[in-house]
């Protein structure tokens, strides 16, 4: 999906006018303050169950195992495509969209955006975030809390941002507000994310680096809406101790300068590399026009076989949600470095899978997942301590695979550690979004996928 996918169920008579100078800088903060209050809130109410409800379903049988997900994402698929009217789908080209029927605003999808794709709407108002169509969030709130909750192998993060920006321009919508509502977006969006990771840089850098995707310039007005925001948020994280993103913290640095470059070029190319094939395998099969009914089949048979694959490879942990417990998994299991990087390939085709099936949630902690699996798999090989070898894998995904690299060294930066280790994951950042653009662009080349397999993935 583009970044300049159209919207629909918003106002069209907003005032374009922003404030500058001192009164923008006002306007931004407390814009910011308010929409991330909300933002945060309502993101991590909605995170929060859906980690209650993921609680209580990966602690059933390996059969509840198998079927949980699959119901998930076919419940989630009915609730957007009977709930939600409108002929939704992803075209993967610039090609104006078909004239859009005219139905209800909280239930009418574009026919230009695919119904289970929540970052496009993020990055299609970046810049414009009172124009973002906060009256679908609520049928997207259900589906994501459904799909996510239910096992299947799709992330949080990208769901927190898109209900934060809703719930910041929903309370920016009122005719009093409306020149708070473009930073009550922005700064509910990067509160969300704070909120979710416990990080504020984190949350600062995530909305900022998707504006970008369409060249929407970093301003001083939007940093401190932003970051107003992302402050917020996490102290959301801090007052009410909230733990719904575990991260990999190294301990240890490398044992020396040629461990720590070994380190470095093997994880974050490995990483980038796998994630970045992962995000190519995403784009292509959201963008997949077929039937109603055969894709979602098709990505359902394909979801049931990897699962149990990994049931019987790895067990439960590995098998179910996001990619938290295949952390764990690769953690303590003891398992060889082969039959890691195995999980953590079976890990990438399971959330393409479920987004072929179609899954509404994010790609963001799939590739912490599949990029922490996958470092850890050489860290007897190149003797690196594993939670580094994690960690460095996991910043080596988001920046290879999600084509976030500087949200990927705020991530670095905020989850700290000794010097030594932090540098190695800055440099495996590095190396990891070159390997993931030249993956990409070998893909397009050798299949000529003009214009499409180098391109973001919008899933988030």
């Amino acid at each position: 999906m583009t970044g300049d996918a159209t919207v629909t169920g918003i106002d069209t008579d907003l005032s374009e006018a922003v404030p500058t100078g001192w009164s923008g800088a006002a306007f931004a903060v407390g814009g910011g303050l308010l929409g991330g209050l909300v933002g945060a809130l309502f993101a991590a109410g909605v995170t929060e169950g859906i980690k209650r409800t993921l609680a209580v379903v990966s602690r059933q049988d390996d059969w509840v195992l198998l079927v949980a997900p699959l119901a998930g994402i076919a419940v989630a698929w009915a609730i957007l495509h009977f709930l939600g009217h409108g002929e939704a789908e992803q075209h993967l080209d610039d090609a104006p969209a078909a004239p859009r029927v005219r139905l209800h605003p909280w239930r009418s999808f574009p026919l230009d955006l695919a119904r289970a794709d929540l970052t496009a709407d993020v990055v299609a108002t970046a810049g414009r975030e009172e124009r973002f169509p906060w009256r679908l969030a609520p049928l997207r709130a259900m589906a994501i809390l459904i799909t996510v909750g239910s096992g299947a192998p799709m992330g949080t993060e990208a769901p927190a941002s898109h209900l934060g920006v809703a719930a910041g321009a929903a309370l920016g919508s009122p005719p009093w507000a409306r020149r708070l509502a473009r930073w009550m977006g922005l700064g509910g969006g990067a509160a969300a994310v704070a909120a979710l990771m416990g990080l504020p840089l984190v949350g600062l850098a995530f909305i900022l680096e998707l504006g970008r995707r369409r060249r929407v310039p970093i301003t001083v007005t939007r940093v401190l809406a932003a970051g107003s925001g992302a402050l917020v948020g996490w102290l959301v994280n801090v007052v009410f101790d909230l733990d719904l993103i575990r991260l990999a913290v190294p301990a240890l640095p490398p044992s020396g300068v040629l461990a720590a470059v070994t380190t470095t070029l093997l994880v974050g190319a490995i990483s980038g590399a796998l994630a970045a094939l992962t995000g190519v395998a995403i784009y292509q099969v959201r963008g997949w026009e077929s039937s109603p009914v055969v894709k979602p089949l098709l990505g359902g048979l394909s979801l049931a076989a990897t699962i149990l694959i990994l049931l019987a490879v790895a067990g439960p942990a590995a098998a179910v949600g996001p990619g938290a417990g295949a952390v764990s998994w690769a953690e303590t299991a003891g398992a060889s470095g082969v039959t890691m990087l195995f999980v953590a390939g079976l890990r990438a085709v399971a959330t393409t899978a479920a987004v072929a099936a179609g899954g509404v949630g994010g790609v963001f902690v799939p590739f912490l997942a599949i990029g922490d699996v996958s470092g850890r798999a050489f860290a007897p090989m190149l003797g690196v301590p594993p939670d580094l070898a994690g960690a460095a894998g996991a910043a080596g995904g988001i920046s290879g695979g999600y084509r976030l690299p500087v949200t990927a060294v705020a991530m670095v930066i905020g989850v700290g550690g000794p010097f030594g280790a932090t540098l190695t994951c800055l440099a495996t950042v590095v190396v990891a979004a070159g390997a993931g653009l030249a993956v990409s662009v070998a893909i397009e080349r050798v299949t000529n996928l003009r214009g499409t397999a180098s391109r973001i993935v919008d899933d988030g």
